[in-house]
């Protein structure tokens, strides 16, 4: 049985270079909270809704552009932790990282579903996963090995990008001010590395 996510949703808190004092906490919580929905424990999921709901809200909303239909997503997004808590022990990311993929693909989803043309190139940066994101959805050791080969071919600049953006979780102003480079460079290294990495994966 699928339980009753349904909650009020708040906008994204304002992001911020610096986490806060307590976010080493919120993220042992988490990760408690995913072993207990792993267990079926319905009151976690409540729980595990009120702690990070905000933070997924804001991942939905700013690649849909619509706050209806980012609640809508929102509380699809719950079902789907509650379905796949008990996968998280083989995901080699972080909590919250595999939390925000699985909001991430459900607004692609949505996007596609709406005939929205989405590539590499022209997707919200919010919207493309990272590369452990990628590879956990994938069978393919092959594909797995090419990804590996053709993030290595990128320049430092461009791969210091990528891993913030889609390992760590930074926005591309927090990675402008931790590399201490204009927010415009940082875009272009990013698009150029992605653009780079679209066709190596494509040769």
């Amino acid at each position: 049985m699928t339980p009753n996510t349904s909650a009020s949703t708040a906008g994204s808190a304002r992001p911020g270079f610096r986490p806060p004092a307590d976010a080493a906490s919120d993220a042992d919580r988490i990760e408690q909270l995913l072993g207990r929905c792993a267990l079926r424990d319905e009151r976690a999921l409540g729980e595990l809704h009120e702690l990070v709901s905000s933070q997924l809200f804001g991942v939905l909303l700013r690649i849909l552009k619509q706050r209806a239909l980012a609640e809508e997503a929102l509380q699809d997004v719950m079902v789907k932790v509650w379905q796949r808590a008990d996968q998280y022990v083989t995901y080699r990311g972080r909590a919250m990282a595999w939390l925000s993929s699985i909001a991430r693909y459900r607004a692609i989803d949505l996007l596609r579903a709406q005939k929205t043309h989405t590539s590499i190139d022209d997707a919200p940066q919010d919207a493309l996963a990272d590369d452990s994101d990628f590879t956990e959805g994938t069978t393919s050791q092959r594909l797995r090995n090419a990804l590996g080969d053709c993030l290595g071919r990128l320049n430092t600049e461009q791969q210091r990008c990528l891993s913030l953006a889609y390992v760590e979780g930074y926005s591309q102003e927090q990675i402008a001010l931790s590399l201490g480079s204009p927010l415009g460079t940082v875009k272009s290294w990013m698009r150029r590395g992605l653009a780079s990495l679209k066709r190596c994966l494509e040769s």
